[in-house]
């Protein structure tokens, strides 16, 4: 970061999701009858249940796989997955809690600037693109570190990487190309 500025930015993290694996098969009506905060979705296959702490949503298959949203760190996402497993085997499934992944994270930032767009796509052009008649933001993907920023010219920025690591480096690795393109903010 720019050593003028020595205020840390702080990257909020809105939404983790995870998947793993409970490696027997789940009987989808079961769990919507003696299970609790169910959602039984028969014409997609799927049971929803929501957890209150972690506060964490699930899709469950029957096939035994399980996908979390909703958890605003990987530890609540793997204590969440690991409370669902466990409510699982309390309702009678031979579950076994494996492999446990996390698959996207979603972050917000606000930069302490406004960010001129157009100037911000042309000196970035082709990893960079702005289509203002289909969204208001500027798309810049960074190919090494798997993430993708939402770049906004109020200058708030949303980061979707695999990890919260790399969410952590694409907001490092966008700041002085946002910084080059800052606007004066208005008062």
């Amino acid at each position: 970061m720019d050593s003028s500025n020595d205020d840390a930015l702080d990257i909020i993290i809105t939404n983790v999701v995870a998947t793993f694996r409970t490696r027997c098969h789940l009987n989808l009506r079961t769990i919507a009858l003696e299970g609790n905060n169910v959602i039984y979705k028969p014409e997609f296959g799927k049971v929803l249940i929501k957890l209150r702490k972690p506060k964490i949503t699930a899709s469950i298959w029957s096939s035994g796989k399980i996908i979390c949203t909703g958890a605003t760190s990987e530890d609540d996402a793997k204590i969440g997955a690991r409370r669902l497993a466990r409510l699982l085997q309390k309702l009678g499934f031979r579950v076994r809690f494996s492999a446990f992944k996390v698959v996207n994270v979603l972050a917000v930032c606000s930069m302490p600037f406004a960010i001129q767009l157009i100037d911000f796509t042309k000196k970035n052009r082709p990893i960079a693109s702005y289509e203002p008649e289909l969204h208001p933001a500027a798309t810049y993907r960074i190919k090494h570190i798997k993430a993708t920023v939402q770049v906004f010219s109020t200058g708030s920025i949303t980061v979707t990487g695999p990890n919260v690591q790399n969410v952590a480096t694409a907001v490092e690795h966008i700041y002085p190309l946002l910084f080059d393109c800052k606007r004066a903010l208005c008062k």
